[in-house]
């Protein structure tokens, strides 16, 4: 028996107090899974008390078989027969068609507690369509596996928001998804959501103390390890660097074809930086970035979880690799006029700093106080 349980074990026990009579559309993926390691799906679909009429799926879709960025078909699922509406194919939010028939869209999905992930857009598109439909959102709450106590990074401006950065919070907000959704509700003035929260989740509690089995949110987040460092090293996704997509250690290995691995290793080393260590590696991607060429790089490796500062570690990532092989670093090319870059850091400071060499601790300060005045800011979201 888990020390947790999820909002999803509340209504599968009595589903008469949060979805009774509804026509339901379910917005899941393979996180949406209990103790018993069965998922939502087959549950919702089994239960004689639930009328299941569609899923939805986010990025990765479903059943979770599809790569990152990778475009989502729509279609039927092969084990239950339901129509299958893909939210990361054709379209990114729901549209009439999709949601008719439906009385209310359930959301039991694993999000990680920081900002880049898309299952908050995803979430944030289906609260605003609804909404528009007059159609029941519920949410099946879930532990945030970084903590709901660590608050780091800048606020998101504006001009750079995306479906990486899609509402104004801080890199690592600290809440769980059933908060994020009350929070996206507070802030766009939309009906709040019917959230479900959990029992037994206390806030400053990491994935690793809630008792529950870890099930990857991505095909590239297959440890804890890798979500620990995902603050960091998913900035490395808007360089030419691999970010070790391809390999058997996504996100805690970084490298590219013209980088010595123990240079970069003294350099990160040098910096002294908490809650990690840097071991050079040459390793060989399978796909994305430098497929089936010998890349050097480090193997982030997490010593103290409670010590790591991964906002900054990622920030410090830029700056050394940056500087690695000047004649063959680049930021990827802008696709819409803005930098990736840019929209995974909120902001086109950190490029312009480091490509002019500015100090970056001043941005870096100012960055701890815009997360300070979000901890006061969310406070009336929070439910635990």
């Amino acid at each position: 028996m888990s020390a947790v349980q999820p909002g999803r074990e509340r209504l599968l026990a009595d589903p008469a107090s949060f979805v009774g009579g509804s026509r339901i559309g379910l917005l899941t993926n393979p996180t949406g899974v209990g103790p018993d390691l069965r998922t939502t799906i087959d549950r919702f679909a089994e239960h004689r008390r639930i009328n299941l009429k569609a899923l939805f799926g986010p990025e990765h879709g479903v059943r979770g078989e599809a790569q990152a960025g990778e475009h989502v078909p729509a279609g039927r699922d092969p084990k239950t027969g339901l129509p299958i509406h893909s939210l990361y194919g054709d379209t990114r939010s729901p549209n009439a068609d999709m949601l008719a028939g439906i009385d209310a869209i359930v959301v039991d999905l694993q999000d990680i507690g920081v900002r880049y992930t898309t299952y908050l857009s995803t979430l944030a598109h289906v609260m605003t369509a609804c909404a528009s439909e007059e159609i029941e959102v519920v949410i099946l709450d879930r532990p945030n596996p970084l903590g709901g106590t660590t608050v780091r990074g800048n606020m998101l401006v504006q001009e750079f928001a995306s479906f990486v950065g899609i509402h104004t919070v801080p890199i690592l907000h600290g809440l769980t998804i059933g908060e994020f959704g009350r929070l996206w509700a507070r802030d766009k003035d939309l009906p709040q959501p019917v959230v479900v929260t959990m029992h037994g989740w206390e806030r400053g509690n990491r994935f690793d103390a809630t008792g529950l089995p870890w099930v990857l949110p991505s095909p590239n987040l297959p440890t804890l390890d890798s979500v620990l460092l995902y603050p960091a090293t998913c900035l490395i996704e808007g360089t030419n660097l691999s970010e070790g997509r391809g390999t058997t250690r996504p996100f805690e290995l970084i490298g590219a074809p013209w980088i010595d691995p123990d240079d970069l290793a003294a350099e990160l080393r040098s910096l002294d930086l908490p809650g990690v260590a840097f071991r050079s590696v040459f390793f060989t991607p399978a796909f994305s970035k430098h497929a089936d060429k010998r890349c050097g790089g480090v193997q982030i490796h997490v010593t103290d979880g409670d010590e790591l500062e991964a906002v900054e570690l990622g920030v410090h990532l830029l700056r050394v690799v940056h500087r690695t092989a000047p004649g063959q670093f680049a930021w990827l090319p802008p696709t819409d006029g803005r930098f990736f870059i840019d929209l995974l850091c909120g902001t086109d400071q950190i490029r312009r700093a480091i490509d002019t060499g500015t100090d970056l601790r001043p941005i870096l300060s100012r960055w701890r106080g815009e997360s300070r005045i979000f901890e006061e800011s969310r406070a009336n979201v929070l439910l635990y």
